[in-house]
């Protein structure tokens, strides 16, 4: 008993860094952003000046803050700079990037997702809205990728593009089939989303669909896809 008790303090102890170590992280990414975390566990940032208003909002319970901030990081800095480029029009630029967080299986294994929906308007003719997805294996300590989500020598494409296309079709009435070497293409379906039930598929504005469309997503039953997944 004694020994088990003495492991069920270290067990303890363990867990007490790693979370601890979690929420430091945490606070640090919001805070070299210069952003502020709420209750809700959702870090907000938020600055404007006469060129620019700018807002970015992420979970802050991702275990890989650093990709986060590495991605806000640059995408806030390019914008900026834009912005304060001589000669620019239609004044103040908008840049809103909204992260939402996304689950699968039971911690402390399976998978956590954020999804970055980013509105930019830097005066050009028509704003533009892309997505930028993040997936981590909390059981493998490690981002997933398109590439490690499937078993090798699988063809998933072959069963994900015709789903995805369908419901591109219902979502917004278009009567034009995506063009098969889009819809096979692996590059068009990096931002994906896992959740118990699907794998949702993130496409920014002008992939597979043309621009009007707007962006979009479709979700694929993951017991579809159960027989490939890695």
């Amino acid at each position: 008993m004694r020994i088990l008790r003495v492991a069920a303090i270290l067990v303890a102890g363990v867990l007490a860094w790693s979370t601890g170590t979690s929420t430091a992280a945490a606070q640090s990414a919001c805070a070299d952003l210069g952003g502020g975390a709420g209750r809700d566990g959702v870090c907000r940032v938020h600055a404007a000046n006469s060129t620019y208003t700018l807002d970015l909002s992420f979970p802050t319970d991702y275990p890989d803050q650093a990709a986060l901030t590495a991605y806000l990081t640059q995408t806030r800095d390019g914008f900026i700079n834009v912005s304060e480029m001589p000669g620019s029009r239609d004044l103040p630029y908008v840049l809103d990037a909204k992260g939402a967080g996304y689950r699968s299986g039971q911690a402390p294994a399976g998978t956590q997702s954020v999804v970055f929906e980013v509105y930019q308007n830097v005066g050009g003719a028509h704003p533009q809205t892309w997505y930028q997805v993040f997936n981590w294996s909390l059981d493998k300590r490690a981002p997933i990728t398109f590439d490690t989500l499937f078993k090798q020598g699988s063809k998933p494409l072959d069963v994900i593009f015709p789903i995805v296309e369908r419901e591109l079709q219902k979502q917004t009435g278009a009567t034009d089939s995506v063009l098969p070497g889009d819809g096979l293409d692996p590059a068009n379906y990096q931002n994906f989303a896992l959740t118990d039930d699907a794998v949702i598929f993130f496409f920014s504005q002008g992939e597979l669909l043309p621009e009007a469309a707007g962006a979009t997503q479709a979700s694929v039953p993951r017991a579809t896809l159960a027989p490939m997944l890695a």
